[in-house]
């Protein structure tokens, strides 16, 4: 199998991983019915994606085909955790009539535990693939690294990141609402 000119493994996956990410925030624009909320949801993952690869520079391991594998991995795992904050959150919004600060604020208080116990299964779960340990550890501890990795990282960075992305997507879609209101009357 020849590949095209200028076209490597490498760029394929580069196009897989990119293809993955629009299927999900499509996926979640039908679930959620907005266009908003996907982007919530998926603000994570460029502090995941930037703590896999400073990982990997870190250990100075080069980025192949179980490093994407990885990646994709990691991004289920950091789309899941942001789903259990924003999911609270809209209910709290749609039962309870809170606020998008107030809401998000529960929402992070309450599925605090759940999100660390998603992040530190899956963490403890790769970390001997990232150690390298046993037999053909080499070849696998890409993938190791970088979910652990990238979990250390957007799982600092996200519990912080995720809710002020709410707030100001929020806000955004609020005063659009509000502006189609007033063209509406006018």
């Amino acid at each position: 199998l020849a590949y095209p000119s200028g076209f490597s493994v490498l760029n394929g996956l580069w196009m897989l991983l990119a293809l993955s990410i629009v299927v999900i925030y499509l996926v979640l624009g039908i679930l959620y019915e907005s266009f908003v909320h996907p982007l919530t949801i998926l603000s994570g993952l460029p502090s995941a994606g930037f703590g896999a690869l400073l990982t990997l520079f870190v250990f100075g391991v080069a980025l192949d085909v179980y490093a994407f594998v990885g990646l994709i991995m990691l991004i289920g795992i950091v789309k899941k955790n942001a789903i259990m904050q924003i999911d609270f959150a809209l209910a709290a919004q749609r039962t309870e009539g809170m606020g998008a600060l107030e809401a998000i604020t529960a929402g992070c208080l309450v599925r605090f535990r759940p999100i660390m116990m998603t992040t530190m299964a899956a963490l403890f779960g790769t970390l001997p693939i990232a150690l390298g340990v046993g037999a053909g550890a080499e070849a696998r501890r890409p993938l190791g690294l970088v979910v652990v990795g990238g979990l250390l990282f957007s799982q600092l960075v996200t519990l912080y990141l995720t809710p002020v992305y709410y707030t100001y997507l929020e806000a955004a879609v609020e005063r659009l609402r509000v502006g189609r209101g007033r063209a509406t009357l006018a």
